[in-house]
């Protein structure tokens, strides 16, 4: 059990994994896998669970659906994205420091000569 929210783990596909992200779709777990495979995490995605308190559907799902979300999680049960984004630990391919508007994927590069508190929206 996690002692907060920020610090999840489960086991994903019989792994001990700590969680980075729930629920994600494809292009995000292709870009995190890419990201965190990069510095040397051991990523493991799978399909998430259906929502607890799904509404019935008027369709039934065909065996060639594919889920629409997944989870992530890195056998590195000490990983922790926050602190992992904000503590400057990852880096990118070209090796810049990932910064939490890369990480958001809200810029295409990083770009770390502005701090994140006093960019504008």
């Amino acid at each position: 059990m996690a002692i907060n929210k920020n610090h999840e783990f489960d086991e994903l596909d019989g792994i001990k994994c700590a969680i980075v992200e729930k629920n994600v779709l494809e292009e995000r777990v292709i870009f995190l896998k890419d990201l965190l495979t990069v510095n040397g995490f051991t990523v493991v995605v799978v399909p998430s669970p259906p929502p607890k308190t799904a509404a019935v559907a008027t369709e039934l799902p065909t065996e060639n659906t594919p889920p629409a979300t997944f989870t992530i999680g890195v056998t590195n049960v000490v990983f922790n994205a926050t602190n992992a984004v904000f503590g400057r630990l990852l880096t990118t391919r070209a090796g810049k420091v990932v910064t939490l508007a890369y990480w958001q994927q809200t810029e295409k590069i990083c770009d770390d000569s502005i701090p994140y508190y006093q960019k504008k929206s």
